[in-house]
């Protein structure tokens, strides 16, 4: 949809094939013409499609070409997308030389480290980042739900005003949407619908809030059309009321009194919610060891807590302590996020080494001590090394005896030497913040001008800190 609004703001042509698992070259540069059953590759054939010489071309999916014994469409699409070699761009079939230097060329992704580097190089990289709650709200009330009710046929889209003008001059009211409703000023109820059917604005945010909470619309548009369904098949089950009719038309029939769908009754249309709640701990102090951090994933910005136990071991005969001295880690966590862990076990065993003398802080405690984090859920895959603040935190949290602040989260990598180092989706981490009601924010001191470019009213009531380094994190997190 975006690039068709740019073609229509650009006034070009529009044309869009997919190369998502493509591994033949003649795709893209044709066959030649010795071939039976040869034909243009793609790029030729949008111009003939078009019937324009500057279409606005959207490739699909790059990031998942494919490559085999046909060759390897990555390296034919560096002459396509290279403006320096596409003036004179050879299809094999029409083997004479054609100027695509004037196509507009729109590639879609979702993972970047799968573009080889040489075509990455020819692209300008522009990162959308994922909608949030408002703007969730806001596409489902004025595009999704009248296109479901649509759909569903329990709306039709108004073809003149007649009816309404001869009602105004009448002196008899028109009709008018409920109010708490979606926007659906150009849609009339269809006939024999009930006219106080309607979608309550409240029952959309629940949705966004509960049950969809990936960076687009796609399963929020599969949860409108689902109560849609279920809508009409209820106006069918009470049309045909007293008639000798299937089970299934008896037990489709509403539960209530109303036709409106709101947060009272959106469990009987889409069920009980997948979301139950983003924080684990709701007391106040947090237990020692446990500290939230914020991750970036592809359903957008997820709160996620850091667990920290100690396990003490026995002595022997002469009464040292039989092991002590190492950590394990659980939760799934990638090779990186290993890596951060055993980073932030040096830096939370030279930092405590600097605290000895403050309350509960003792320089044996890690030899001493076998340390086991954790990180919930443990069937969630988990990688990246944007919870390394976290994780010292978190381990310093359970040396000390200490908790931390119970309206903190934080995120940031942690080098050797306590440097908080830049990390991405911060936004997205914002926002998750926000939902699990934190107040207290601590980003590292870089991703302060992305902080900025953040809508002011995901900043608002936000209390937020950049560290550079970990003695802002200490200080924040623990109240010194």
């Amino acid at each position: 949809s975006v690039a068709k609004s740019i073609a229509k703001a650009l006034g070009r042509e529009f044309f869009r094939f997919s190369v998502g698992g493509l591994s033949d070259v003649s795709e893209i540069k044709g066959h030649r013409r010795t071939y039976v059953g040869a034909m243009p590759g793609k790029i030729i054939q949008c111009l003939k499609s078009t019937s324009s010489m500057n279409p606005l071309v959207l490739i699909d999916e790059i990031d998942k070409l494919g490559s085999g014994y046909r060759g390897d469409p990555a390296s034919a699409f560096l002459e396509v997308l290279d403006p320096s070699q596409n003036s004179s761009f050879l299809d094999h079939y029409l083997d004479v030389p054609v100027d695509i230097s004037r196509v507009l060329f729109m590639c879609t992704a979702n993972d970047l480290e799968r573009i080889p580097g040489p075509l990455l190089d020819r692209m300008e990289i522009i990162r959308l980042s994922g909608y949030d709650f408002p703007e969730k709200v806001a596409i489902a009330e004025q595009y999704l739900v009248p296109k479901s009710l649509g759909e569903s046929g329990l709306m039709v889209e108004k073809e003149n005003d007649t009816n309404d003008q001869q009602q105004e001059t009448a002196g008899l009211p028109t009709k008018e949407a409920p109010k708490g409703t979606t926007p659906l000023a150009n849609f009339i109820h269809a006939p024999n619908v009930p006219s106080d059917l309607a979608i309550d604005t409240g029952a959309i945010e629940s949705l966004v809030r509960w049950y969809c909470r990936e960076a687009g619309v796609r399963n929020l548009s599969k949860h409108i059309d689902k109560i849609t369904r279920k809508l009409a098949l209820q106006v069918v089950a009470e049309q045909q009321e007293g008639e000798s009719t299937i089970d299934l038309m008896k037990d489709s029939k509403r539960k209530g009194d109303t036709w409106r769908v709101d947060e009272d009754n959106l469990n009987d249309y889409v069920g009980k919610p997948i979301f139950t709640n983003d924080r684990m701990y709701e007391k106040d102090p947090l237990p020692n060891g446990i500290v939230m951090g914020l991750a970036y994933t592809s359903m957008g910005g997820s709160a996620l807590y850091i667990e920290t136990q100690g396990i003490q071991r026995g002595v022997d005969t002469e009464g040292k302590r039989r092991g002590g001295g190492g950590i394990k880690v659980t939760g799934q966590l990638g090779d990186v996020m290993k890596e951060s862990s055993q980073i932030a076990y040096t830096v939370a065993r030279a930092r405590l080494a600097d605290l000895v003398g403050e309350k509960n802080a003792t320089a044996s405690f890690f030899d001493e001590t076998d340390i086991h984090m954790h990180v919930p859920e443990g069937a969630t895959p988990k990688d990246g090394p944007s919870a390394g603040v976290t994780m010292v935190t978190s381990m310093l949290s359970l040396s000390m005896g200490q908790s931390v602040r119970h309206d903190v989260a934080m995120t940031g990598e942690i080098s050797l030497t306590g440097k908080v180092l830049p990390v991405g989706g911060i936004k997205e981490k914002t926002m998750a913040a926000r939902r699990a009601g934190i107040t207290c924010l601590i980003l590292p001191k870089q991703n302060q001008r992305d902080y900025d470019e953040i809508p002011e009213y995901l900043k608002e009531g936000l209390e937020v800190h950049f560290a550079e380094d970990y003695d802002t994190v200490y200080r924040v997190a623990f109240g010194k």
